[in-house]
C-alpha cells in the first residue's frame, strides 16, 4: 500500500470518528500507530500498559506512547536474557480505574506529567502499591511535569515523599549491570537523568519515576537505527531490572 493511500484512509478514519471505542489509530513518519488492546498469551509475566485519566487533548495521549513497540521488544529482551516466562506480546493495557489492574505485578506507565487522576484511580493507585505492585514512570521531563506527576502521587500518598533513588541500590543491578546511568541522557531533553522513588514501610521501592528519562524511546527505536546500541542497551537493562525487582520484593 502507498502512502498516499495510507494518509486517505486516515483522512477517511479521522471525518468518521473512532468506530471502535477502545482502539486508536493515529499516523506518524509513514506507519500507524494503534492502541488496539493485545490478548497476552497465558505467560507467568504480562506486562500492564498502564491507561489513565489525562489532562492530554492529543489524540495520541502520554499514556500511549511507543505503543506496542517498546512493550513488544522489551518483552523480547526479558524472554531473551532471563529465565522468566514471557513472550514477545505479553503485554495488556489495563485502566487504573479498573480492578484488573490488581492481577498485574509490575505496571509501565507513560507519561505521568499528563495525569490527572478520578477519584477511583487514586484509590486504586494507593491500593496497588500497598498490594504489593510496582510501578516504573518514565517519559516525562521538566519542572512542570514533574509538579504534575507528584501532585496526583500525593494524592493517594499524602503522608509520602519522592526521594533519590540511591546508585547502589539493588533495582539498578537486579539482573543486568549498568556501566553509567547517564549515557542515555544526551538523546533525551531535560538534561541529566534522575532516579526518585516512593517507598513502602518496609522499604520496598514501590514507583521508580525516571525523570528527563524515555526508556520507551530507546525500546522502541533502537532497531531501525534511530538510537544507538549502547544507551538503548542500558534503557534495556534497566527496564529488566525493575521487571526483576517487582517479582521478587
Amino acid at each position: 500500500m502507498s502512502r498516499l493511500q495510507y494518509i486517505l484512509i486516515f483522512a477517511i478514519w479521522v471525518a468518521f470518528g473512532s468506530f471502535i471505542q477502545p482502539v486508536q489509530a493515529q499516523f506518524f513518519g509513514g506507519s500507524f500507530r494503534s492502541t488496539a488492546q493485545n490478548s497476552p498469551p497465558n505467560t507467568e509475566l504480562v506486562v500492564a500498559r498502564l491507561r489513565f485519566n489525562s489532562n492530554s487533548f492529543s489524540n495520541y495521549p502520554g499514556w500511549s506512547h511507543n505503543y506496542p513497540g517498546s512493550d513488544r521488544h522489551l518483552n523480547s529482551f526479558l524472554e531473551r536474557s532471563t529465565s522468566i516466562d514471557v513472550e514477545e506480546f505479553s503485554f495488556q493495557i489495563v485502566d487504573l480505574s479498573d480492578e484488573k489492574i490488581f492481577d498485574f505485578p509490575f505496571v509501565y506507565l507513560s507519561e505521568p506529567g499528563e495525569m490527572l487522576l478520578s477519584e477511583i484511580e487514586v484509590r486504586h493507585l494507593r491500593e496497588y502499591i500497598l498490594r504489593g505492585g510496582t510501578i516504573i514512570m518514565d517519559d516525562f521531563d521538566g519542572t512542570r511535569q514533574w509538579d504534575q506527576m507528584e501532585s496526583q502521587v500525593r494524592r493517594a500518598f499524602p503522608e509520602r515523599v519522592f526521594v533519590p533513588i540511591d546508585e547502589n541500590h539493588i533495582v539498578f543491578r537486579a539482573h543486568e549491570t549498568l556501566e553509567n546511568l547517564q549515557a542515555m541522557s544526551q538523546y533525551v531533553p531535560g538534561g541529566g537523568i534522575t532516579y526518585y522513588g516512593i517507598y513502602t514501610d518496609d522499604g520496598r521501592l514501590a514507583i521508580m519515576a525516571g525523570h528527563n528519562n524515555d526508556l520507551a524511546n530507546f525500546w522502541d527505536w533502537y532497531g531501525d537505527g534511530s538510537m544507538p546500541l549502547k544507551p538503548s542497551t542500558d534503557a534495556f537493562r534497566l527496564g529488566t531490572n525493575a521487571v526483576i525487582y517487582s517479582m521478587t520484593h
